[in-house]
């Protein structure tokens, strides 16, 4: 699947999360319209750290991107008069990428999910340790159902933690899901909540 891609820097759209976007500048507006008139989704590409990008639209150079790439469809959008939007998007899954040409003002990739190690067994431990970090970490008591799913509990937990981008990098590319749930066990130690 070809879709267009949005690079940000320290962007990780997980699946099943909602990333709020304002798309101001032209070639990003082109996107949306596009992807409004097409498929429906586009890939967030996180810019690589020391890669340059440019507040006026011009580049030297396109900046590299992770090697994988959350892929979401809008599920909300707002145009203004001026021709901007905000977007809602609907993160559906990691995608390995795969730059290709594109006739657009912005960059297109080609995309195919991540191939993902399961949990061995029934990951009972695992997903009883994610959800009492889960549990330390919001405000009201969540009420999560008993067979909710390693991954989704790992990629929750990584969402409310706010890691910077060195330390979500190797969490978000991880293939082996308990591995990844095991990683944001160890950062949710070692990043604690900030004191109200």
């Amino acid at each position: 699947m070809v879709v267009p891609l949005f690079p940000l820097r320290g962007v990780f759209l997980l699946p099943r999360q909602i990333l709020p976007l304002h798309v101001f500048e032209e070639r990003y507006r082109q996107m949306i319209d596009d992807v409004l008139d097409g498929q429906g989704r586009l890939a967030m590409g996180t810019v690589l750290e020391g890669e340059s990008t440019s507040s006026d639209g011009v580049e030297e150079r396109p900046p590299r991107v992770l090697h994988v790439t959350g892929v979401g469809e809008i599920a909300r959008h707002e145009r203004m008069p001026d021709g901007r939007y905000y977007v809602w998007l609907f993160g559906i899954g990691r995608y390995d990428l795969e730059e290709v040409a594109s006739d657009r003002l912005y960059r297109k990739v080609r995309v195919r999910p991540m191939d993902q190690v399961q949990v061995p067994g029934s990951g009972e431990e695992l997903g009883a340790a994610l959800s009492g970090a889960l549990q330390s970490r919001s405000e009201e008591p969540l009420e999560l159902p008993e067979d909710v799913p390693v991954e989704l509990l790992a990629d929750a937990l990584a969402q409310k933690l706010h890691l910077p981008q060195s330390a979500m990098e190797p969490i978000f590319t991880e293939p082996d899901i308990a591995r990844r749930a095991r990683m944001v066990l160890k950062a949710h130690e070692a990043f604690p909540p900030p004191q109200l």
